[in-house]
C-alpha cells in the first residue's frame, strides 16, 4: 500500500503519477476543497465542499478505474498507528509541522520507508527528502496563503513528478535519493 499523506498541490498531483503502480493507493486528508484549491491543485470546481481524499479518489476511479481508499481524517496522535498501518511506503504532502512530526515520529518507532515532500508556499523551492535525512520545519507565517493560486502549478507538478520518480525508484530497487527543485533547476542531495 502506497499511502499519500495530504492531497493537496503536492499530493494530488502524486496520486494521478502514482495510478499505475500495483500496489494500491491510501490517500489520507481532512480538509475540504475550496475555490482556492482549483488552480494549483488536481481538483475540480465540481469537487468544492467535498473532502479532498474523497474527491481524489472519485477522480481516480471516474477517468483511469484506479480504485484507491480515501481516509478523510486528520492524521493526530491518536490515530497515527491506525492510518499509517500497512503501509509499504508514507508518501508526506503535508504543509504543516504537527503532521510531519507525526508521520517522522511513526518512522523512527516502525521503520516504514517514508518520502517527504515539501512545496515553498511562493513556488520558488520544493524538497523531496526521505525520513532518514528529514527534518521536520515549520510552515510560514501563521495564516499565509500556500500554492493557492495556478502560477506556480508547473513547477508543483514537476516537484510531484520527481516524488512519485523517487517512489517507484524505491519500490523498484530499494535505492533511495533526495532532491531540491527550484525553478531553475534539480539538485540530487
Amino acid at each position: 500500500m502506497i499511502t499519500i499523506v495530504g492531497v493537496g498541490a503536492l499530493g494530488s498531483h502524486l496520486a494521478l503519477f502514482l495510478r499505475n503502480e500495483q500496489v494500491g493507493l491510501k490517500l489520507i486528508d481532512f480538509d475540504r476543497i475550496e475555490s482556492k484549491n482549483t488552480q494549483a491543485q488536481f481538483h475540480t470546481r465540481m469537487s468544492m465542499g467535498h473532502n479532498k481524499a474523497q474527491a481524489m479518489t472519485r477522480a481516480l476511479h471516474g477517468m483511469f478505474g484506479v480504485n484507491a481508499e480515501p481516509v478523510p481524517s486528520k492524521l493526530t496522535k491518536d490515530n497515527v498507528e491506525v492510518l499509517l498501518s500497512k503501509s509499504e511506503i508514507i508518501l508526506d504532502c503535508t504543509d504543516n509541522i504537527e503532521a510531519r512530526s507525526l508521520i517522522r515520529s511513526y518512522y523512527l518507532n516502525h521503520g516504514t520507508p517514508t518520502l517527504h515532500g515539501a512545496l515553498s508556499a511562493d513556488g520558488t523551492f520544493a524538497r523531496i527528502v526521505w525520513s532518514e535525512c528529514f527534518v521536520a520545519d515549520a510552515e510560514g507565517e501563521a495564516g499565509e496563503a500556500t500554492c493557492v493560486d495556478g502560477e506556480h502549478l508547473p513547477f508543483f507538478a514537476a516537484a510531484a513528478a520527481y516524488m512519485a520518480i523517487e517512489a517507484q525508484r524505491f519500490l523498484r530497487t530499494g535505492k533511495r535519493q533526495n532532491f531540491q527543485l527550484s525553478p531553475s533547476g534539480i539538485m540530487r542531495t
